[in-house]
């Protein structure tokens, strides 16, 4: 009993022995899951992007759509019924950052890919409202007029490299001549295009 009242009547000592307790914690929770192959494997058939649809994801990022739209459809009925499998860390693990988030001003985009054509995408970015009526998107016009810089992509490439993304120095070579010349809304249509297709049908 005394060494309780001591914890108790010392903060210094609580503050230190709660921190140790969280620390302990938060290492039993987290540390198995690196060596869990089904969040640190890629699922079958995942590839890293290719270079347009590497800067596509950067297009979605910097325009904010992540603030509006997760990537994450939870292990739910209601979910799974409208949006498809569930997703799983294996999905994301050449992500850097991932962007599964739980916002949800917009619908989740996690099995967005193919389910429109490119031509419903560009319009919709365009106008949202001329494909979906009730739609309070704002609107991407500027995207067709930004052209890509393609020197960037093959750096960016690089450094994914370098943190284990599977980039072979040829696909880095050929980045420049894939991007050279693309609209930030083309690349964005490309990376929402390949969201999801891999474990659309599986349930």
């Amino acid at each position: 009993m005394r060494f309780y009242s001591f914890i108790e009547k010392n903060i210094g000592v609580m503050s230190a022995l709660m921190i140790v307790a969280i620390s302990f914690g938060t290492l039993v929770e987290l540390v198995p899951m690196f060596f869990q192959p089904e969040i640190t494997e890629p699922i079958q058939g995942l590839k890293p992007y290719s270079p347009l649809e590497l800067e596509g994801r950067d297009v979605y990022i910097k325009e904010g759509c992540v603030g509006c739209h997760s990537q994450m459809i939870r292990p739910l009925r209601a979910e799974v019924e409208r949006y498809g499998h569930y997703s799983v860390a294996g999905e994301s693990v050449y992500d850097h950052p991932f962007l599964w988030g739980s916002k949800r001003t917009g619908p989740d985009l996690a099995r967005v890919g193919n389910r429109y054509s490119d031509e419903w995408h560009r319009a919709h970015l365009m106008n949202p409202r001329d494909v979906v009526p009730q739609s309070i998107m704002p609107a991407y016009p500027h995207l067709a007029k930004n052209i890509l810089d393609a020197k960037v992509t093959k750096d960016k490439m690089q450094a994914l490299q370098m943190i284990g993304v599977p980039y072979s120095d040829e696909d880095i070579a050929k980045a420049e001549a894939e991007v050279k010349g693309r609209s930030e809304l083309d690349a964005l249509i490309i990376y929402l295009q390949s969201l999801g297709i891999l474990l659309r049908g599986a349930q």
